[in-house]
C-alpha cells in the first residue's frame, strides 16, 4: 500500500505552481468571470485541470488539517480547489471528532470558499453530512447571509438529504430564498428542486404550481428541465 504523502502547505504550493499552464490560466480567467464587478472579480488561477487536482488529492491524503487550511487560504483558486479536495476526504474518513472539527474550520473559512465550483465540490460532503443526524439551524443561517457563497452552500448542502428523499430542508430554503437576486443562487434553487423531481415529481410539483408564477425565469427553467415539452411551455407560459 502506498504511504500517504505528507507535505506541508508551502511544498503543496510549491508542486501546483509547477503544474501551471498560462493557456489554460487565462481560459479560467474568462470561464469563472473574474473581471470587474463580475462574480468571481479578482481571483487568479495557476492553469490546473480537475484531474489533476483529483488525482493529486488522493496523493496528498496524508496531509495535516491544519496543513489544509493554510493551503485553503491561497490566492490562487486551484489551490483552494485541492484544499477543499482534501477537506472531503478528511471528513469522510475520519471518525466523529475529525468530521466535527473539518465541519468547523469549513464555516470558519468560508470567505475563501468562493466560487461556485468550490461550493459544489465541497458543501454536499461536509456540511450536508454533518448536520443529517443534528440540529439543522445552521443551514437557515447561511441561507440568510449576504454572503452569495454562504447562500449557495446552505442549498447545496441539502444535495445529501434529497438523494436520501428528505426534501424538507430544500423545499424550506426554496421559500426563503425565491426571490433572491443572484443568478447563481437561482440556478442552485432550480438544480436542487429539479433533483427532488427525480426521486419524487409529485413533491417538486405541489412546490412549483404554489410558487412557479413567481419564481424568477432562470430558477424555474432549471426546475423543470427534466420535464416533457408539453410541460414545460405549459409552465413556462403560466397555463398549470
Amino acid at each position: 500500500m502506498t504511504t500517504p504523502m505528507q507535505l506541508d502547505a508551502a511544498a503543496i504550493r510549491a508542486r501546483l505552481q509547477r503544474l501551471g499552464n498560462e493557456t489554460i490560466a487565462a481560459h479560467s480567467l474568462r470561464f469563472f468571470k473574474t473581471g470587474p464587478g463580475e462574480y468571481g472579480a479578482g481571483d487568479q488561477f495557476l492553469g490546473i485541470r480537475m484531474p489533476t487536482l483529483r488525482k493529486l488529492a488522493s496523493e496528498l491524503r496524508g496531509v495535516s488539517l491544519t496543513e489544509t487550511l493554510q493551503t485553503l487560504q491561497s490566492p490562487y483558486h486551484e489551490e483552494r480547489m485541492l484544499a477543499l479536495l482534501l477537506l472531503v476526504a478528511q471528513f469522510q474518513k475520519g471518525g466523529p471528532e475529525q468530521k466535527q472539527a473539518v465541519y468547523e474550520a469549513y464555516l470558519a473559512q468560508t470567505r475563501f470558499i468562493n466560487n461556485w465550483d468550490l461550493v459544489d465540490c465541497s458543501a454536499r460532503f461536509i456540511v450536508g453530512p454533518y448536520l443529517e443526524d443534528k440540529d439543522r439551524h445552521q443551514l437557515y443561517t447561511l441561507a440568510a447571509s449576504s454572503d452569495l457563497w454562504e447562500r449557495r452552500i446552505a442549498v447545496l448542502a441539502t444535495y445529501h438529504y434529497i438523494t436520501r428523499h428528505d426534501f424538507t430542508d430544500i423545499l424550506q430554503l426554496a421559500e426563503i430564498l425565491l426571490q433572491d437576486s443572484e443568478d447563481l443562487i437561482q440556478k442552485a434553487v432550480g438544480w436542487m428542486l429539479r433533483e427532488v423531481g427525480n426521486r419524487d415529481k409529485a413533491s417538486e410539483e405541489t412546490f412549483l404550481l404554489k410558487h412557479y408564477r413567481n419564481m424568477p425565469r432562470t430558477m424555474l427553467r432549471y426546475a423543470i428541465e427534466k420535464f416533457s415539452t408539453e410541460e414545460r411551455k405549459q409552465y413556462l407560459q403560466g397555463l398549470r
